[in-house]
């Protein structure tokens, strides 16, 4: 079976100069997945989110899956000013893969939203390729390598979601999405503490509730072949709702 996955990383680029923060140094955008879970959670610093979405030619996310996904953190963000989404078509990589390297140079080239005043600053780029680490039973669809970036592998999404028997794509996408925006958010474990243990100590980072969008099996092969007709996108279960609002969130 195709093991399709998404994925934390614990470790930033290995950058060794920070080329996000602002003038005044408030706010560091090269820390590690989970670093900022509390500033996107609450509202006591930032009141604002406004998300950049950089996409190369033909790997522009569906406006369904966009929808789902502010909604998801609407529903769990503390940002009485509004969570917002810009959109930037970038040009082509020009790679069959990528590395985590790869993808933070790309980065630092385009990226142009940062965090300032009230207004905190996530980031998404969309990939015309690959993972570095994909092989033929294993593709990974998203990566969080920032504390507030992520990368989603928008031409292994397409390719998983191409034919009729397929899963819709919006479906793949909106999970794939709200898994990684997740891992920003500091679940599990990584950012926003347990309130009970609920960590699946053979999968880091993720729940081990089998029905929980941070449970690992949604990174599966499985996940794939359960998103089909009116099945719902996988939800948060109550240990991860329970970790996000003792951190700031609703």
């Amino acid at each position: 079976m195709l093991n399709a996955c998404s994925s934390d990383n614990s470790n930033a680029p290995s950058t060794s100069v920070n080329p996000f923060a602002p003038a005044n140094g408030s706010f560091n955008h090269n820390l590690g997945p989970g670093a900022s879970a509390h500033e996107f959670l609450a509202s006591d610093t930032y009141t604002q989110l406004v998300v950049e979405i950089q996409y190369m030619d033909g790997y522009k996310p569906t406006a369904d899956a966009i929808s789902k996904l502010k909604t998801f953190l609407e529903n769990r963000l503390n940002k009485p000013s509004g969570i917002s989404f810009i959109y930037t078509q970038i040009a082509p990589g020009g790679k069959t893969t990528y590395t985590l390297d790869d993808i933070a140079k790309i980065e630092e080239n385009n990226r142009t939203n940062f965090t300032e005043g009230q207004k905190l600053a996530g980031y998404f780029l969309f990939l015309d390729g690959g993972y570095t680490e994909d092989t033929d039973k294993s593709k990974v669809l998203g990566v969080t390598y920032r504390n507030t970036s992520v990368a989603i592998f928008e031409k292994t999404i397409q390719s998983l979601t191409a034919q009729p028997t397929d899963p819709q794509r919006y479906v793949l996408e909106a999970t794939v999405y709200e898994h990684e925006f997740g891992h920003v958010l500091g679940l599990v474990n990584n950012g926003s503490p347990m309130q009970t243990d609920h960590e699946d100590t053979s999968h880091l980072h993720h729940c081990d509730n089998s029905n929980c969008l941070m449970n690992w099996q949604v990174e599966s092969g499985g996940v794939v072949g359960n998103l089909f007709g009116t099945n719902p996108i996988p939800t948060l279960d109550q240990n991860c709702l329970d970790d996000l609002k003792a951190n700031g969130g609703k």
